[in-house]
């Protein structure tokens, strides 16, 4: 057993400065930051949607897809902030197998971190230089977010992460949203816990240094169901679980509560078609209940340009590589409902 040093990686400071944000897309993302807040926050009406593909496995077919939501986003602006999921890294249950466009830029190659770092960095410029959108991606290595943390508008916590001390403390200083998801297991204290440690001013050792954060008000509260101990998928997202949780969640504890539900994974049984009939079962509790439409402020959907997923050697274009997703046609009929309903 051992650990082999093969070489020194650039640290984001220097692929920031290879890879520059344009001067007047560092403008328009502040502007674009201070809708995304006001939603959080529950000044603007309008919905989060963090919507896009499982994995963000090549450039070509991850461009035509954000061009095309980046057409759909502006027909849908006064009812929904749209932010297209970028994501880069994909945690793996046993801890092998395509981990995303960090650890593998050619997903049918072996691992290269080296130009995996420039690869994520260039995968997200291109999205927001090119449509103009700014976008998210899952925090699964808490020292990494620095490649992107100039375009990303908004940062997930997965639900393997969300117990985890420097995902916690690193949140509570990143300057941006960030969504801690309920655990793989389901408990709301968890994810509660979680929500608060981030909302705290924090200290630790982050890449050598000392460091203090301020806290992050816009940490909340993403849902997306939970296996149970007999090895079924339950979903969090019926009318009775949102109930529950408001009277959790509230204001006297928390800045901003908040909730995104997460329409894939164990809400919708890994089932891409069912994000379809979540969507539209929470905006009727929405439109039952003060409370719940309070609490929801958006949903999270796992879409591509084709319906269902391949193998990594499977070859279709824009279909996902890992878990199964909408496809463009119902993706765009179901941001067209959602704005509708919103």
């Amino acid at each position: 057993m051992s650990m082999k040093f093969k070489r020194l990686l650039p640290i984001p400071k220097d692929i920031r400065a290879e890879m520059p944000l344009s001067a007047e897309m560092t403008e328009r993302k502040a502007a674009f930051d201070a809708a995304v807040s006001a939603v959080l926050r529950g000044e603007d009406d309008r919905l989060l949607l963090i919507i896009g593909p499982c994995s963000a496995d090549r450039e070509d077919s991850v461009l035509d897809y954000a061009t095309r939501l980046a057409k759909l986003a502006e027909t849908v602006k006064d009812r929904l902030v749209v932010i297209p999921r970028v994501y880069t890294n994909k945690p793996r249950t046993k801890g092998v197998g395509y981990k995303g466009l960090l650890h593998n830029p050619d997903p049918e190659a072996a691992d290269d971190l080296l130009e995996g770092v420039k690869a994520i960095r260039r995968m997200h410029l291109r999205v927001v230089e090119e449509t103009g959108l700014f976008t998210a991606d899952e925090m699964l290595y808490p020292t990494n977010y620095q490649y992107l943390i100039d375009v990303l508008a908004y940062i997930a916590v997965g639900a393997r992460s969300v117990e985890n001390q420097e995902h916690r403390l690193v949140a509570s200083g990143v300057p941006m949203p960030v969504g801690m998801k309920n655990p793989t297991g389901g408990s709301t204290d968890v994810m509660l816990n979680s929500i608060y440690a981030a909302q705290q001013p924090q200290t630790f050792i982050f890449r050598n240094w000392e460091v203090s954060t301020t806290g992050n008000s816009l940490a909340h509260a993403v849902l997306r169901g939970y296996v149970g101990l007999d090895g079924i998928n339950y979903p969090n997202y019926h009318y009775e679980y949102l109930e529950r949780l408001a009277e959790k969640y509230t204001a006297a504890s928390f800045e901003n509560p908040a909730a995104i539900i997460d329409c894939n994974h164990d809400n919708s049984g890994k089932r891409p078609f069912q994000q379809i009939r979540i969507c539209h079962e929470v905006l009727d509790s929405m439109s039952r209940s003060d409370t719940i439409r309070g609490l929801v402020r958006g949903f999270m959907v796992e879409s591509y340009l084709v319906d269902g997923n391949q193998p990594v050697t499977g070859g279709t274009y824009g279909q996902s590589i890992t878990d199964a997703c909408l496809g463009w046609d119902k993706t765009e009929r179901l941001v067209k409902e959602i704005a509708e309903r919103a």
